[in-house]
């Protein structure tokens, strides 16, 4: 993969973003094209619909009428999860204490993303494991990721680092 799915890696903050996506408070252009093409392939393989227009029809519909949402609450329920999560998922989802804009020390357009680095990035800040007994700090990662061919300057940043600490944030700055 050479650049992030849509403009988020961290995990409180993936599934603010995929919540969003389903509900339609915000859809990310490139995972909406990413997620039509992959389920419209699964439903015509899976004998649900006849053909490429069928599928997006059908899958444009359940997220226009919530019930990709309701589905997604449901799995979240029988995890264990609050039945509220969807309606409700800031009040869930853990927030770091600090966010900080990164801008490029340049201006200039993104020509290349090290995905795996910004996923290590995010395991050095807590939010993955090491080794099993490592805890992970949910709330840790990046948003408003700049994709492959935007530009960048001192107005509009790389990434917002999500952190623990300011010392967190200033090594994946770095990076």
């Amino acid at each position: 993969m050479n650049q992030v799915l849509a403009s988020s890696a961290g995990n409180a903050v993936e599934v603010r973003e995929a919540v969003q996506f389903l509900t339609g408070e915000y859809r990310n252009p490139r995972l909406f094209d990413v997620t039509m093409a992959l389920c419209v392939e699964m439903l015509i393989s899976g004998k649900l619909a006849k053909d490429d227009a069928e599928a997006r029809a059908k899958l444009q519909a359940v997220l226009d009428n919530g019930k990709a949402a309701e589905v997604f609450g449901r799995m979240v329920a029988a995890q264990k999860g609050p039945t509220d999560f969807v309606e409700n998922y800031a009040k869930y989802l853990p927030t770091a204490m600090l966010t900080k804009a990164v801008y490029a020390d340049t201006e200039g357009f993104v020509s290349e993303m090290d995905t795996r680095a910004l996923g290590m990035a995010v395991v050095a800040m807590g939010g993955g494991r090491r080794q099993a007994s490592d805890t992970i700090d949910y709330s840790v990662g990046f948003t408003d990721m700049a994709r492959l061919g935007d530009q960048v300057d001192g107005q509009r940043p790389l990434a917002v680092i999500h952190a623990k600490t300011k010392t967190a944030g200033r090594k994946r700055r770095k990076r």
